[in-house]
């Protein structure tokens, strides 16, 4: 397996296999490996495929290609640091902001609250958003510090 099987340039694979690195770290995965990503793919597809044949209903993608689920997969990961999941939670890694944060973060980015009338989105109906965001900025961190390695860091 290698980065053309995902239809990825090396860059790419570099950074989805850091992010397989992190979830790795974290629990969410047992095994970070290429191997490892097909046996659960072919898991997914094995577990539609019988809920199909036995007539329960499948929500989403039926089967998965080699990208596509890559790509559902390093979603999956980023979710479940944006918006923490138990283990995420556990681990104590996600970051909690203060109001005083994200209303910063919300008074830098006026343009991406803004409705189609030109009028802005009060702060408190964005709020959760806001960390979200800032929650996805603290993991792409992470990411690039698994990919910068020991000896790049400051």
């Amino acid at each position: 397996m290698d980065e053309r099987t995902y239809c990825l340039t090396p860059e790419q694979w570099r950074h989805a296999k850091a992010c397989l690195t992190l979830a790795k770290r974290w629990g969410l995965i047992g095994d970070d490996s290429p191997e490892a990503l097909e046996r659960r793919r072919a898991a997914k597809n094995a577990q539609a495929e019988r809920a199909e044949q036995d007539g329960k209903p499948v929500y989403g993608t039926r089967r998965f290609s080699a990208p596509a689920y890559l790509q559902y997969e390093l979603t999956r990961f980023k979710l479940d640091f944006a918006e923490p999941c138990e283990k995420i939670r556990a681990l104590g890694i996600c970051p909690d902001f203060t109001d005083a944060q994200t209303r910063a973060w919300y008074d830098a980015n006026p343009d991406l609250f803004t409705r189609y009338a030109g009028d802005s989105f009060p702060y408190e109906e964005v709020k959760q958003i806001i960390e979200k965001r800032m929650r996805e900025e603290v993991y792409d961190s992470l990411v690039q510090d698994l990919l910068r390695g020991p000896a790049d860091r400051p």
